[in-house]
């Protein structure tokens, strides 16, 4: 088909567009920006008019649950949802059942989510077998099968010398290393963060120390190895500063945030409210402005929904024993929205952290919309409002604090290859 997507605000910071543009899509594919081109005749027309028309939002970091754990979520229930958050690309950290730890599952993460047709799915390779953190993979394989970087999702790997080996592997062939930073003796099985609200329930903390101790360990190898690094949801202050600072030294690494570390602290844990029981722990009032700003002087490169599905009885034992994780993919543009709102950064800033950053940092060609890019588009109405409650999720899982929270900024249209996936 041919769309022409008319009077929309098109915000496309990978090629610096900030305007009221038309867009024109043929063969699932972009082919003009302002003028059609000629002999063009739209099959649809979509009026875009008070809306925004960016390119469709990258998510480094969702679990699908699939394959293995199908009672919380499948990926064709995962990725109509992401849809529904005008999120086009998924990455999928390799903690399945079985483990993505062979070519053969990670092709089968792939062909299901093509299958489903609603999103595109990336997944990790893990770092070593099993996830037991003690021989490496067979990591260009697993490239070569699809996979955009290595992980060992939260499993610690206890053994640095295997992680310095697993780095040296992964820089031989430009693979990109996702590290969960946390010391697993200092966090102690711990489920809270360590401070005030933790001791007052009675709740084990994981210091902030469980993850600048990680940071720093794996700094040390990245100066040893020049293995590309990027530390997923980075949740504390002090540890974005070393990051920073190695940054600002010439290190290759990068990070990201996850959105509910960007409004919710430990204070919204009173109460034992096992919503917000996550990992890493929701910390300080300090630490969450840390993170924003972080954000807004571009020294975390994307915001992820760090999407996890459960049923509910995942979530109605004693907060200790419950299972942590947000369903978080419609909420993610909401919530990104509300820090333009609060003046932490810009629209353009906001869509970039979204599109083409977390793009770059994956090595894909996604995130722009540049003239023969696949059309994969998010039209979104910014001052829209809505309210997220049991009926209204697209999600399998519905484990998030944000129900009945008033939204403000909704997804009318998501297409994936110029294919509507989601229409409101």
């Amino acid at each position: 088909m041919k769309i022409a997507i008319k009077n929309g605000h098109v915000i496309d910071p990978a090629n610096g567009i900030d305007a009221q543009q038309d867009l024109f899509i043929a063969e699932g594919k972009v082919v003009a920006l302002g003028q059609p081109p000629t002999g063009f005749s739209a099959d649809e027309t979509i009026d875009a008019r008070q809306q925004i028309v960016c390119p469709g939002f990258v998510d480094l970091r969702a679990h699908l649950r699939e394959p293995g754990e199908e009672h919380k979520g499948t990926i064709a229930s995962e990725t109509r949802a992401a849809a529904r958050g005008g999120i086009t690309t998924l990455c999928c950290p390799p903690n399945t059942h079985p483990i993505i730890d062979t070519p053969a599952v990670a092709e089968l993460v792939q062909r299901h989510a093509e299958t489903a047709g609603h999103a595109r799915v990336a997944p990790l390779g893990a770092l070593t077998q099993k996830l037991e953190g003690s021989a490496i993979t067979e990591m260009h394989a697993l490239k070569m099968a699809g996979c955009v970087g290595m992980s060992n999702a939260m499993q610690p790997v206890g053994n640095t010398l295997v992680l310095r080996r697993a780095m040296e592997y992964a820089a031989t062939y430009n693979i990109t290393v996702f590290i969960h930073a946390e010391d697993a003796a200092l966090a102690n099985n711990g489920c809270v963060h360590e401070g005030a609200v933790g001791s007052r329930l009675g709740l084990l903390g994981i210091p902030t120390a469980a993850e600048t101790v990680a940071v720093a360990a794996t700094l040390a190898l990245v100066e040893e190895t020049g293995a590309q690094v990027h530390f997923s949801m980075v949740s504390s202050q002090r540890a974005l500063q070393k990051i920073s600072r190695a940054r600002y030294d010439g290190l290759p690494v990068s990070c990201d945030v996850s959105a509910h570390h960007l409004h919710l602290t430990e204070i919204d844990l009173l109460g034992f409210n096992s919503l917000c029981h996550v990992r890493p722990p929701l910390r300080t009032q300090r630490d969450m402005e840390g993170l924003r700003k972080g954000v807004a002087d571009g020294q975390i490169a994307a915001i992820c929904s760090d999407h996890q599905p459960h049923e509910a009885d995942a979530k109605l034992a004693p907060f200790g024993a419950t299972e942590p994780g947000i369903s978080a993919l419609e909420t993610l543009l909401p919530l990104s929205l509300r820090l333009v709102d609060h003046g932490i950064f810009s629209m353009t800033q906001m869509v970039s952290s979204l599109t083409h950053q977390p793009a770059t940092i994956l090595g894909i060609k996604a995130g722009r919309l540049s003239i023969g890019d696949l059309a994969d588009i998010c039209i979104f109405d910014p001052e829209r409002y809505w309210t997220l409650d049991h009926h209204s999720m697209v999600s399998r899982g519905h484990n998030t604090p944000f129900f009945n929270w008033e939204m403000k900024g909704e997804v009318t249209r998501t297409l994936l290859g110029g294919k509507t996936v989601y229409e409101r």
